[in-house]
């Protein structure tokens, strides 16, 4: 990705979070460290108490920042969500015409992450994989409906959004374009948790045929019969 402006922040829902932790260096570490562990831990295992631990700081602090870890979690999914936002405005910029502003679209909600340097407190790669693994918990929960009127999931809920005018650009009579890129979005996790937990039930990584190839076909094949309706 190529440099941001350094007047570029990523936004998230001031109701995650009691004080902003990109506004302080241990705010700073507690995501970094976070980061780290709810991947090595998984979002069960972790808890505040271990990552004060970790950074040498008293647990009380980290509530002074976060309410619970549900918070935490929620926030984390906001930061990838707003990140990747960005990083699909600057890869589609300066594309003309529709089909490969959708290709790259596609591509970027599909492929690999690496690690942003923008951003030296945040291991983006790592933050892909709790996606992948954890972000189910923070909107399969009894509280779902407050939280998302609250402003919880706006993040993800506009990315879809710009992306589904891309298809509509392509096709503007496509009934389905929401349920199309939150399907990619979503069937790109599974696809990816599929390959390293559950390799019997995905044919992405085997012989050059990955989720990026396989996504753009079905999205292009979808509206190339809806023209022919």
């Amino acid at each position: 990705m190529h440099n941001l402006p350094g007047n570029i922040r990523i936004q998230i829902p001031e109701e995650l979070y009691l004080k902003d932790p990109d506004s302080t260096e241990l705010g700073k570490r507690i995501i970094q460290y976070s980061i780290e562990m709810i991947h090595e831990l998984g979002f069960e295992a972790f808890t505040f108490r271990k990552l004060g631990n970790k950074i040498g700081s008293p647990e009380s602090t980290i509530y002074r920042y976060f309410e619970n870890k549900h918070k935490l979690l929620v926030y984390l999914i906001n930061w990838y969500w707003s990140w990747l936002e960005y990083k699909l405005v600057f890869s589609t910029a300066n594309l003309r015409g529709a089909q490969k502003r959708l290709k790259s679209a596609i591509k970027v909600i599909t492929e690999e992450v690496n690690q942003d340097s923008n951003f030296f407190h945040i291991n983006e790669s790592l933050l892909h994989q709790i996606v992948i693994s954890e972000s189910t918990k923070a909107f399969l929960t009894k509280e779902i409906d407050e939280e998302n009127k609250l402003g919880y999931f706006r993040a993800y809920k506009r990315l879809c959004h710009r992306i589904s005018e891309m298809v509509l650009e392509i096709e503007p009579k496509f009934p389905h374009p929401h349920t199309l890129v939150s399907t990619i979005i979503e069937g790109s996790h599974l696809q990816k948790y599929f390959s390293v937990h559950l390799p019997s039930l995905t044919d992405c990584g085997k012989n050059n045929n990955n989720e990026t190839k396989f996504f753009t076909q079905m999205a292009f094949s979808l509206l190339k019969n809806e023209k022919r309706k």
